[in-house]
């Protein structure tokens, strides 16, 4: 029994979007549920998928909170 846990940034893939869609995270599940039947052949209901959504605010990069180090990459 897999048990699969994804953490995405609670940031939209558009603009307007403030978190990942329902539809996107659909897609995950789905994704990640084929690819553990197609390489180790567990079965669909067998397989659980977590997405854990994570505020901007609460991870980093490079010793920087994300968003000052996104910044800094975008003046080199």
């Amino acid at each position: 029994m897999p048990i699969v846990t994804i953490q995405v940034t609670r940031e939209g893939t558009k603009p307007g979007v403030d978190s990942v869609t329902a539809q996107e995270k659909a897609e995950l599940i789905k994704g990640v549920s084929h690819l553990l039947l197609d390489v180790l052949n567990k079965p669909l209901e067998a397989t659980f998928v977590v997405i854990e959504e994570v505020d901007k605010e609460n991870w980093g990069w490079g010793g920087l909170p994300v968003d000052e180090y996104r910044k800094q990459r975008a003046q080199k």
